[in-house]
């Protein structure tokens, strides 16, 4: 059964309550989306299911958006088309509506992870794009050591591989490195501008700070504002500022396309 709150997101964040700034921190790379862009291939018509804000949405192409989130579809540009109300679980579409589809950050909302795959596949002839997490990969990151229960909370909401590989068959699993610059805000953004978790608005646009109480969340700023102001964490892993990517748990998994 699909979850709904009260501004319609669907799955277990409220993005009534922590979407609202996340067209600011949460805007798409360019490099990030240069990716997306080739593993579509030469697909036409996209749906872009759990569009949020309208990140990564290519506009070259004739695309449909998909947000159960009242308050994320008020963020997207003018430039973008209206999404529709829906959820992954239950598209309103044909069958072999779409030559591709696509979802980024999304598939961890998810009520029903199976049936949102199969819904992607039964409308799709094409490629289907995810970008997500691996949650195998998440300890790669030095937040772990500053706040252990955001990177347990995304370890248990992120699918695994074998997951989605069980549902769509045969998928191809390409790492996306992490720019050091990178203009997406999600918390392995900041693996070299560790300052900026110190922000709560930046901390709110990753859902997973909002399953931790404000107490504990309290103290890990309190730890790594300490080990910044005196150069602990700086010691342990500053060749991080400098470092031109990251290779974290940030993934594309591609299912082929097919005939119908």
């Amino acid at each position: 059964m699909t979850v709904r709150h009260a501004d319609g997101s669907a799955g277990d964040a409220d993005y009534g309550q922590i979407g609202g700034a996340y067209s600011s921190y949460r805007q798409p790379d360019p490099r990030i989306a240069g990716r997306i862009e080739d593993a579509l291939g030469n697909a036409r018509t996209v749906l872009n299911v759990g569009a949020g804000a309208g990140s990564y949405e290519p506009t070259g192409r004739d695309v449909t958006a998909v947000e159960p989130s009242g308050s994320m579809r008020a963020q997207r540009p003018p430039h973008l088309p209206e999404a529709i109300d829906a959820t992954a679980e239950s598209l309103p579409f044909a069958d072999y509506s779409f030559d591709a589809a696509m979802t980024t950050f999304s598939i961890h909302q998810w009520s029903d992870l199976a049936a949102g795959l199969r819904e992607l596949r039964r409308v799709t002839t094409g490629p289907i794009v995810i970008m997500t997490c691996d949650p195998e990969l998440l300890d790669r990151f030095w937040l772990a050591e500053y706040a252990p229960e955001v990177i347990g909370t995304e370890a248990r909401r992120y699918p695994s591989i074998a997951a989605i590989r069980e549902v769509l068959g045969d998928v191809e699993v390409l790492d996306v490195p992490v720019p050091l610059d990178c203009s997406d805000g999600f918390n392995e953004a900041y693996y070299g501008r560790p300052e900026m978790l110190l922000d709560p608005a930046a901390r709110a646009s990753c859902s997973a700070w909002s399953f931790v109480d404000e107490a504990t969340v309290s103290s890990y700023s309190a730890r790594l504002r300490a080990d910044l102001a005196d150069g602990a964490w700086d010691r342990a892993h500053g060749e991080l500022r400098t470092q031109p990517t990251f290779d974290g748990s940030l993934v594309l998994v591609v299912s082929p396309g097919r005939t119908p």
